[in-house]
């Protein structure tokens, strides 16, 4: 089984072409989380060989996964570890909310899946690209701190960019300059790449992440792609610069209309997105062509997905992500490998928190031997028929914000942050909010309460309302709404099996209003409770 090859004479200009390229794949729509008794040595020249193409900030065009957080680090660290935020306790950017902390080297890193491809299923395994936000802070490590689990690392200091910018070499620092030929960094991730797949030992199984800096700001597209999309604008879909009615203070206060500047803003933004894509094309085409010409292709698992998804104009919100809504927590994810059937769709609900279970299944090694939240979509891609799966995540976020008022918005108050110069900011603290998505075969529901003074609540239908432009939390049926109320709160304080439980519609569920108001949970899930009974 093989991808399709590019279309003769360039890239597709309608969108970015590495969509349609990776056509014969099995396209799992979502919302996006020991080695088999055999000896290490017997089995490691059967064990397929895994790739994991990991963008920045890519929302979903063709169907996809959910993921835990609409943040990067959060996010990223729910797909190293297979874990909730509330189980991995990353819940920010920042050194202080754990991203790439001290605390999480030593809790979370030598529990990763790659850690235990390598320690304990005798992978190769390979990082190229952007690791967590904060990797290589002078009071984490700095870029000597190599994560346990990699055989070779080639990690980004920071935060993506794609030129000036520094790499740690196996703990070695390694500067970068402004010159394409050389510096442009998805380019420089898939020469590494290549001699990854050139120099590796032939004798293990190998496990690549590639992490590329598109398509995240500053959107530098390479010189030859810089030209390309001109006539491509943001998606004018029925939410796109409305009024977010019945929604969070934060959704309320942004301008409506926008002003022109900000919709040429966004536009721009969107176009310089897709162009730097065109330069992950290149990279995946690269790869699938070296692991074609080893011969390594047909026994190679290759997962294509992003940490989070994205915003252009969506409720008159300029651009971002840290919002509940689809667009910033739906992802892509296409698979292809041994044992899948070309141009299959799911619609069975997965999380990233499933891929690093996936690849430990692929690997040999057992679920049950992890403390991961996640489960295996191994069953789902080979075809498994009356396969048991899920049909809730879970969906948290805790917002940031300042202590002083912000220069660009002086008529807010303290506490709201990434605001831009119309005074429309796009998080502030009390913008913390859990969610249960749900899809079974008669519902599709997506529940939030916030961690305010409101104790603010929206629901909505997507059968009827996939742009959830209308909340329905005040109309729907105060047994059911109960009902998912009580599933946040036991989702919430899952861990491990325990998040994989029924949900509300599955026919092992099981509904107990007392134990709403027992100790478990916190006090405003218990106060919001109480209220709905």
């Amino acid at each position: 089984m093989r991808l399709l090859p590019l279309a003769p004479g360039g890239p597709r200009r309608g969108r970015p072409r590495h969509l349609p390229f990776c056509s014969p794949a099995l396209l799992l729509l979502l919302l996006l989380s020991g080695c088999l008794g055999v000896s290490r040595v017997a089995a490691a020249s059967r064990r397929p060989n895994v790739v994991l193409l990991l963008t920045d900030d890519q929302d979903e065009v063709l169907g996809g996964m959910y993921v835990p957080s609409a943040l990067c680090c959060p996010s990223r660290a729910s797909i190293l570890t297979g874990k909730y935020p509330h189980n991995h306790h990353v819940v920010n950017n920042t050194l202080e909310g754990n991203c790439s902390s001290k605390s999480w080297q030593k809790i979370q890193e030598p529990n990763t899946f790659p850690a235990i491809l390598r320690s304990m299923c005798g992978y190769q395994t390979f990082f190229a690209g952007k690791y967590l936000n904060e990797y290589g802070a002078p009071v984490a490590g700095g870029l000597e701190h190599v994560p346990l689990g990699w055989s070779y690392w080639y990690a980004l200091e920071k935060n993506s960019k794609y030129y000036n910018y520094t790499l740690s070499i196996n703990g070695k620092a390694r500067s970068h300059g402004g010159n394409y030929s050389v510096d442009y960094l998805t380019d420089v991730l898939a020469n590494v790449s290549l001699d990854f797949l050139d120099y590796k030992s032939n004798s293990e199984p190998f496990f690549m992440m590639i992490a590329t800096p598109a398509p995240h700001s500053p959107w530098t597209a390479a010189p030859q792609y810089q030209k390309t999309f001109q006539n491509v604008f943001a998606p004018r879909n029925k939410n796109f610069n409305i009024h977010g009615t019945n929604k969070h203070w934060l959704i309320r206060q942004a301008k409506t209309p926008m002003t022109n500047s900000s919709i040429q803003f966004l536009d721009n933004a969107f176009r310089k997105r897709w162009q730097t894509l065109l330069s992950v094309d290149d990279l995946v085409e690269k790869l699938i062509k070296r692991l074609e010409f080893t011969g390594e292709l047909s026994n190679t698992y290759i997962f294509y997905t992003s940490d989070n998804g994205y915003h252009t104009g969506q409720f008159s919100l300029p651009i971002d992500k840290r919002q509940l809504y689809e667009f910033d927590i739906k992802v892509p994810l296409l698979v292809r490998g041994p044992g899948i059937k070309p141009n299959q769709t799911s619609k069975l609900l997965v999380a990233n928190i499933d891929l690093g279970p996936t690849i430990l299944d692929i690997a040999g090694y057992s679920l049950n031997k992890t403390q991961m939240d996640g489960m295996s979509l191994l069953p789902i891609l080979k075809g498994a028929s009356n396969l048991t799966w899920r049909s809730d995540v879970l969906v948290e976020y805790q917002g940031e914000g300042r202590n002083v008022t912000d220069p660009t918005c002086p008529s807010l108050s303290p506490g709201v942050s990434q605001c831009f110069p119309d005074c429309v900011c796009e998080d502030a603290y009390n913008n913390t909010y859990a969610c249960v998505r749900t899809i079974s075969a008669l519902w599709n529901l997506q529940y939030c309460e916030f961690d305010d003074q409101e104790v603010f609540v929206e629901v909505y239908n997507l059968t009827a309302d996939p742009d959830q432009i209308t909340n329905i939390a005040k109309s729907i049926d105060p047994e059911l709404l109960g009902k998912m109320n009580y599933r946040l709160m036991m989702l919430q304080s899952c861990s491990g099996p325990t998040c994989r439980t029924p949900g509300v519609f599955d026919p092992g569920y099981r509904f107990d209003p007392r134990l709403m108001f027992s100790n478990h949970g916190s006090v405003r899930t218990r106060r919001f409770s109480k209220h709905l009974l």
